[in-house]
């Protein structure tokens, strides 16, 4: 983020750089970095840590763990410097990470596999068949491999966290209202027939993404999705958690996938508003937040320490949703200002995260706590 705010500033300033290092144009590299260098190192991170909770494997370290670590950054060189390197070994380099995770996620699943969790396997495999067609444009195969490839990748992140946050956002709640006394009616209600609507329209609307343009077609998808999700999240008892931020954030994230969902419907359906404005409730607004959300609560559960986000930690859980915000609003009703929006947006997501790396770096790298212990 940034090296995407120096662009921006260049940008802003009417500045020319003289030699690109990436290949691909600042706005696909950002689109690409975003989504397969950010978001799938957090995604990494999770099928890491709950996989190994789900089937009773043990974790991955050591030498498994350090070349994953290696390929996703050799990956991320490999973009960031493309312009020196032929396409054939830039896709090599960046698709790599993908696959050898996709093999250790396999072989720890299967191990105990279970219907409910095998639908994770897909997941990996649609964001692999989004890369490959990114690159597939810079091989020269096809001619809309970026465009596609990252809306592939992206609406199949939006099915994920519409399973996973079906998953713990409600459980999570559960377990902090019962220990406030809470019970019965006033704990999160789930549906069936509403769980599977709403996981079932972002399939619908992933697989239209596919096969046609945006447009009236994604934009009905979209509507019925954002409903659907909608619907599921009134259910959840959000109302009783507003003392506890790192609950509540996985709420906001979650809302915030239903108005990305919203806007898309909006973009589809009518001229108001522009795909890309849409685009970044996903990314900005439901990503940021969620992931956010769920790296902070698993560092502290993991090493020990207790349920509760730090002030700075809570002034990040907000900070991500004012960026989603400002990233929105600006371009869509302040267009004169659009340079303006993009670099506020970009800092307040910066700081966002630069608080919580300074936060968390310490409790990441010392020994777990103590039974007892904060």
């Amino acid at each position: 983020m940034v090296a995407w705010l120096a662009w921006i500033g260049l940008h802003a300033a009417d500045a020319h750089v003289v030699e690109m290092t990436t290949a691909m144009a600042p706005h696909h590299w950002h689109a690409h970095e975003m989504i397969f260098g950010y978001t799938l190192a957090a995604i990494a991170g999770f099928f890491l840590t709950a996989v190994p909770n789900w089937t009773g494997t043990k974790p991955v370290s050591g030498t498994t763990l350090g070349v994953l670590v290696v390929a996703w950054l050799v990956g991320r060189a490999a973009i960031w410097f493309s312009t020196y390197l032929p396409a054939s070994i830039v896709a090599v380099l960046d698709l790599a990470f993908l696959p050898i995770l996709l093999v250790v996620v396999v072989k720890s699943l299967f191990s105990r596999p279970t219907q409910r969790n095998l639908i994770f396997v897909p997941i990996l495999v649609g964001l692999l068949a989004g890369n490959l067609l990114v690159h597939a444009q810079g091989l020269g195969i096809i001619d809309d491999g970026l465009v596609k490839g990252h809306l592939l990748a992206l609406d199949t992140v939006i099915v994920l966290i519409s399973i996973i946050g079906g998953r713990i956002t409600p459980a999570f709640t559960t377990n902090a209202l019962r220990r406030l006394g809470y019970e019965g009616d006033d704990l999160p209600q789930s549906k069936k027939p509403v769980e599977i609507l709403s996981v079932g329209s972002l399939i619908a609307l992933l697989v239209a993404d596919v096969l046609v343009e945006p447009g009236p077609v994604t934009g009905a998808l979209a509507a019925i999705a954002a409903a659907a999700n909608f619907w599921r999240l009134a259910g959840w008892s959000w109302r009783l958690t507003l003392n506890q931020p790192i609950v509540w954030v996985l709420h906001l994230g979650y809302l915030w996938l239903v108005i990305g969902l919203a806007l898309r419907a909006i973009s589809g359906l009518t001229d108001g508003l522009s795909e890309t404005t849409a685009m970044h409730a996903l990314t900005v607004g439901a990503i940021g937040t969620m992931t956010l959300g769920v790296m902070t609560r698993a560092a502290l559960g993991h090493t020990g320490r207790a349920l509760r986000a730090p002030p700075a930690v809570v002034f990040a859980y907000v900070a991500v949703p004012v960026a989603a915000l400002i990233r929105i609003v600006g371009p869509a009703f302040l267009p004169q200002y659009y340079n303006e929006a993009m670099l506020a947006a970009a800092i307040v997501w910066t700081v966002a995260f630069a608080t919580v790396a300074f936060m968390f770096w310490p409790i990441l790298t010392t020994p777990r706590a103590r039974v007892g212990e904060d």
